[in-house]
């Protein structure tokens, strides 16, 4: 009778869980942030990991590696335009962000200027970020140094 009990329970439990997989979310992320750009008229380069960059300046020819200490200015922002953080020239290593700023970052040269649009899986994931999961980030970025 336990065991009954503890059966119906996981498959009550499994029912309600309508949550995508992660290949499942990363396209409709991949969807949301196509449909973001074309309404928005962006010109943008993807990936080839799925990370989406405008850059409006390009910014010197040498480009910032993994383990190099980067000074940017960014403000981060959902795509309804709601926005969970923002900095004036902070400063970090590369390695230690989100891997969507690791692919993303080294795209803009000292003077760089943009914006990166990210999917789920390579930001926060299903970790709850200003009261949302599974978000397609964006970021309007500028790199001063590294």
């Amino acid at each position: 009778m336990k065991y009954l009990f503890f059966f119906c329970v996981a498959f009550l439990v499994s029912c309600g869980d309508d949550q995508l997989s992660v290949e499942e979310q990363f396209t409709e992320d991949i969807r949301l942030i196509e449909e973001y750009i074309n309404t928005k008229n962006l010109t943008a380069t993807k990936t080839a990991d799925g990370i989406y960059y405008v850059t409006t300046a390009e910014g010197s020819s040498e480009k910032p590696k993994i383990t190099s200490q980067v000074t940017v200015t960014y403000k981060g922002y959902f795509l309804d335009g709601q926005v969970f953080d923002a900095a004036e020239k902070a400063t970090f290593p590369l390695y230690s962000v989100i891997q969507g700023w690791q692919i993303g970052i080294p795209k803009f040269g000292k003077g760089g200027k943009g914006m990166l649009l990210i999917p789920s899986k390579y930001a926060y994931g299903s970790q709850n970020i200003a009261g949302r999961t599974n978000a397609v980030l964006i970021f309007d970025i500028e790199v001063f140094n590294f």
